[in-house]
């Protein structure tokens, strides 16, 4: 049954763009979704003709893909192997400037090119294979599609993942796009799909292949394409908010007309926070407990898990941005008048201060806040003393939560000096960085392999905590390290289970330094220099035998 949602204040605010979030100019597609039909054209058609020998003519309303310029197709070379420039340079050559641009803005990618990390399209393959009823198609090469089946399976991926091959000539002609739609249509079942989320991965992004011109629904099921260059989106984590914010919009647009599906569970009395980022599962229990005082309940969390939860999302009365990357979501949250607060729940001082600014955001009564404060705080206090962090530690990873993770190590008196974070720096993140700064931490935006390993030299910590080539790192030099993604981001951070939850886990490597010390001394200088490869025998110094007389030239020859 469908419900009307609350929103006077995005209609009221559809022709004001949100202060401080660069919009697409008026009337110009948006980067991530398909735009709304030129005023006077047709709608596009409901369901796209099948392929033929001959390509057949356009739908009404939809250019036909011989007018996209895929020059950029036509050269050697436009591979993976080709390079970010030049794949950017044919990107904007076959028409996607708009599109580079915004992704330019939302995920900024200085000092250097981009941190190293897996395939960001990784991301936006995460967020599709989560959701229910909705399907995901791949448009790439055939290496880059394996490995980003793979590491989806591993990651405990359930569901098959749609594969669009081509060839040159394929993407040349301009079938490609034509195979792209067929596969679009074949899988658009509304028995089983609420939408089929197609993403171009490199090549074809470089090529122009037009994922802008599907058409915006077939039978019901909605359909969103959306490109993931990794020249484009500087990691996975971005590539979350790519596909989040397109469906976002998508949801906001169709709010805008109508009623709209309600939550599975139906709609709580109270005023609700939307969560943006993901996060332990335990945390949005954590939330919501930490809300009830304040008279509110914790809403989805973005990127959902159904698209009905998307309305629900925006329908919040606030967004807490605890990832403070996703750009794109909080443009969509802004458009729609939401107010957006940066940080989490994190330790004492940072749910104080984070109550303080939920409270603000939701209108709730400032002795309200204080009383939820007076009620919330102590425990957590107390949780820290219990389990305190004695040690030196450095802490980096791509995962958005870094800097909340340090505020938790310090808090439970830990030292970090340093923190590093492949994501940008945004506004949202400034609560976090200016508290982390005022307590003599460098924290590093961008951070790429050399800034991490750098800071791991030069400091020498106790522990380290980071990407898998920094663990490496580290436990050559005899360092006890955790691996920040499986280790650490998988435990619970918010509230009282947040408190101690570090504790049990970095205590015991730093308890391990001994054993460090003790494989250092026993296996040191194995694998390198005269002992590196594979003996069969114990080497036997023997004389060096002498050198035969130089031989004459064969011209020189009797």
């Amino acid at each position: 049954m469908g419900v009307s949602l609350d929103i006077g204040a995005l209609r009221a605010r559809k022709s004001a763009p949100a202060a401080g979030i660069p919009l697409p100019a008026a009337g110009s597609p948006p980067a991530a979704a398909t735009p709304p039909p030129a005023a006077g054209s047709p709608p596009p058609a409901a369901v796209s003709p099948p392929p033929a020998a001959v390509s057949p003519p356009p739908a009404a309303g939809i250019p036909a893909p011989e007018a996209v310029n895929l020059a950029a197709a036509q050269a050697d070379g436009l591979g993976c192997h080709a390079g970010a420039d030049t794949m950017r340079a044919a990107a904007r050559a076959a028409g996607l400037s708009e599109t580079l641009e915004t992704y330019a803005r939302d995920y900024p990618a200085g000092p250097h090119d981009q941190p190293q990390s897996m395939c960001p399209a990784f991301g936006s393959l995460r967020v599709g294979l989560r959701m229910r009823r909705t399907a995901t198609i791949l448009s790439g090469s055939a290496c880059c599609v394996y490995g980003l089946t793979f590491t989806s399976h591993f990651y405990g991926a359930r569901r098959t993942v749609g594969y669009v091959p081509f060839n040159s000539e394929t993407l040349v002609t301009g079938k490609l796009f034509e195979d792209i739609r067929e596969a679009v249509r074949t899988t658009a079942d509304p028995a089983l799909y609420d939408a089929v989320v197609i993403i171009n991965l490199c090549v074809p992004t470089a090529s122009g292949v037009p994922l802008r011109l599907l058409p915006r629904e077939i039978d019901g099921v909605r359909i969103i394409g959306i490109d993931v260059p990794g020249f484009g989106v500087p990691t996975h984590a971005e590539a979350k908010d790519v596909l989040a914010g397109a469906m976002l919009r998508v949801a906001r647009q169709e709010a805008e007309r109508g009623p709209v599906q309600a939550p599975r569970g139906g709609r709580d009395g109270r005023p609700s926070l939307t969560l943006l980022g993901e996060m332990f599962p335990a945390d949005p229990v954590q939330i919501g407990a930490m809300l009830e005082p304040l008279g509110l309940a914790a809403g989805p969390v973005v990127p959902t898990r159904e698209w009905r939860e998307l309305y629900a999302a925006l329908d919040g009365a606030a967004v807490a941005a605890v990832h403070p990357f996703y750009t794109a979501a909080i443009r969509e949250f802004e458009a729609a008048g939401r107010p957006v607060i940066g940080s989490a729940p994190v330790g004492h001082d940072g749910t104080a201060a984070w109550l303080d600014a939920v409270g603000d955001a939701c209108g709730v009564p400032r002795a309200t806040v204080e009383a939820a404060k007076n009620r919330l705080l102590p425990p957590i206090r107390a949780a820290l003393a219990e389990r305190p962090i004695r040690g030196r530690i450095t802490l980096s990873g791509y995962e958005g939560s870094e800097l909340l993770v340090a505020r938790l190590l310090i808090e439970s008196g830990a030292e970090v000096p340093y923190v590093g974070t492949a994501c940008p720096r945004t506004r949202w993140s400034d609560p976090d960085r200016e508290w982390l700064e005022a307590r003599g931490v460098t924290v590093r935006f961008r951070a790429s392999l050399e800034h991490d390993l750098a800071a791991l030299q030069a400091i020498r910590p106790d522990l380290a905590i980071g990407t898998t080539p920094v663990v490496q790192k580290a436990k050559e030099m005899a360092i006890p390290a955790l691996y920040f993604t499986n280790l650490i981001s998988a435990r619970p951070l918010m509230g009282v289970a947040g408190a101690g939850s570090l504790a049990q886990v970095v205590n015991a490597a730093l308890g391990n330094q001994a054993r460090f010390e003790a494989m250092r001394g026993f296996f040191e200088g194995v694998g390198t220099g005269h002992a590196a490869g594979i003996w069969e025998d114990v080497p036997v110094r023997r004389a060096p035998v002498p050198r035969k007389a130089a031989q004459k030239p064969i011209g020189e020859m009797a």
